[in-house]
């Protein structure tokens, strides 16, 4: 007990610089004769802290001790605390934003300033009011190993009832999603977080390790598929469309954007063609250009 508020009371000096005998006996519930004693036994184990009596007095850590006695270097300890702050930024829970966490800690124990050099906001330009609750559902059900009932609009046009046994929240593309073993369908599978609907967490457990890594690539053969050079011209008021979708892209003097890309030819890339409305037209090939006309013929006839 006394080794845990030892260290406590370090971590108390970081971060508040000064700290009353009487504020640390309170806090700590120990009378004040107590705190001195601490005060001397980490003296003893060669920690410079000091106590001064009368008005303004109190307990405080000799400036910059930790700092200098770091086995890291400045450009690490920035890193460090960089990389978490961004971690904390991109967490859709409740309790990003508390400030008992690693990074607050870390940075007290570095002896430095916050480092805020990153925003991130993973949402559309409307609310994701949604996304977050599911964000924080999920959660809450994975560290707790508890199954989940929703219903899920799939990428082929069902809407079915899934039991889900939630592994891990990953972030692909530009979508969260949940990873997790579906019990219909008797494997693992990714569920779009802005696809589910009606979560319900219900009181089963489940036992199943969390795997690692979810994202690993197969080493079995590619599948075959046939691609095709695709020429697309961009009007100018839809040319950053097009660095959005594509690598390849050249400017032309009418302020145009002929992008070019080797695709396979799929329901999914027709309708992502006529999401640009006229602001698109496919060069080549011809027959990508014979389907497009064929489909917006198709969508035609339903407005006559």
């Amino acid at each position: 007990m006394q080794i845990q508020r030892l260290f406590e009371i370090v971590y108390i000096l970081l971060e508040k610089k000064n700290v009353t005998a009487g504020e640390l006996a309170e806090h700590f519930e120990v009378s004040a004769r107590t705190i001195y004693r601490d005060v001397e036994t980490l003296s003893e184990a060669g920690i410079p802290v000091y106590a001064n009596k009368g008005k303004g007095g109190g307990i405080r850590l000799m400036p910059e001790f930790v700092l200098n006695k770091a086995v890291i270097t400045q450009q690490e300890r920035d890193a460090i605390l960089s990389s978490l702050n961004a971690l904390g930024k991109v967490d859709l829970s409740d309790g990003a934003s508390d400030r008992n966490t690693a990074f607050g800690k870390l940075a007290s124990l570095f002896g430095g300033p916050e480092a805020d050099w990153i925003e991130v906001d993973f949402g559309l330009w409307s609310d994701g009011e949604k996304e977050a609750r599911l964000f924080q559902k999920a959660k809450q059900c994975i560290l707790q190993e508890q199954v989940i009932r929703f219903l899920y609009n799939s990428g082929s046009g069902e809407t079915l009832i899934r039991e889900v046994e939630p592994l891990k929240l990953v972030f692909k593309g530009t979508a969260w999603y949940l990873y997790g073993f579906c019990r219909m369908r008797e494997d693992f599978r990714f569920f779009k977080l802005k696809r589910m609907e009606s979560l319900i967490v219900m009181d089963e457990r489940f036992l199943r390790k969390i795997p690692e890594k979810v994202f690993i690539p197969k080493r079995e053969e590619p599948e075959k598929t046939e691609l095709m050079k695709v020429r697309i011209r961009f009007e100018k008021e839809a040319a950053y469309r097009a660095y959005d979708d594509f690598e390849h892209c050249s400017f032309q003097e009418d302020g145009s954007v002929i992008a070019e890309a080797c695709l396979q030819k799929t329901d999914w890339l027709i309708n992502h063609l006529l999401s640009f409305g006229d602001d698109c037209q496919v060069l080549e090939p011809m027959e990508l250009r014979e389907e497009i006309k064929e489909k917006l013929h198709n969508m035609l006839e339903k407005y006559q």
